[in-house]
């Protein structure tokens, strides 16, 4: 999908499924473009040497705090340049991001350490700036799966049977497509405003 795009001087960033060798080394080698990658538990060695890093003795870089989806959550950002050991390629710098979130409703929470290392040195790019590059990602992951999460409970789906399940999830990306280009921001409400008239659904679809 990106061979064939200009990522000069970019920064893609990417969640714990495709942080792999072969695309840091596809991005900055041939593509000359920077990466932020998420390392967690299917790359065990290098979670576990970023665990180990000493975090206590980093200062807190950045702070933010948003209330959304029914949580207040509170994330934290330490960064620090690691010049040997890391075993991911052209790594410069590792990142810590703890989240804390609560849920409104019921006061419960939580407590989330999540780990990342980038190409960027820290003068091309510091914890503010990296921060804010992951919000964007966790911002364009929670417009899709959160919807279809909670508002389609898509992981309590039973289909199992062939190509049922891809099917179903072909019907969902339409259904949050269309709602989302008539510029509907709540999917479940939008949901609610067409089941109560047969019509709309194809009335947003275009068919008549």
């Amino acid at each position: 999908m990106l061979a064939d795009l200009d990522l000069a001087d970019t920064v893609v960033t990417f969640d714990a499924l495709h942080s792999q060798t072969a695309h840091a080394c596809f991005l900055v080698e041939e593509k000359k473009a920077h990466y932020i990658a998420v390392i967690k538990g299917n790359q065990p060695l290098l979670h576990q040497h970023l665990k180990q890093l000493p975090w206590r003795e980093v200062p807190l870089l950045d702070k933010t705090r948003a209330t959304e989806h029914g949580r207040d959550e509170i994330r934290r950002v330490k960064t620090c340049t690691v010049t040997r050991g890391l075993d991911f390629p052209h790594a410069a710098q590792a990142v810590q991001i703890v989240r804390r979130r609560r849920t409104v409703t019921t006061g419960k929470v939580t407590l989330e350490r999540v780990y990342a290392v980038t190409d960027l040195t820290a003068e091309q790019a510091d914890a503010p700036g990296i921060a804010h590059r992951v919000r964007e990602h966790w911002g364009i992951e929670n417009k899709i799966h959160h919807v279809r999460d909670t508002t389609f409970t898509e992981d309590a789906s039973r289909l199992r049977t062939g190509t049922a399940p891809r099917a179903m999830a072909a019907l969902r990306n339409l259904a949050i497509g269309a709602l989302r280009l008539t510029g509907c921001d709540n999917i479940a409400a939008g949901l609610r405003k067409h089941s109560r008239d047969a019509t709309r659904p194809l009335a947003t679809l275009g068919i008549t």
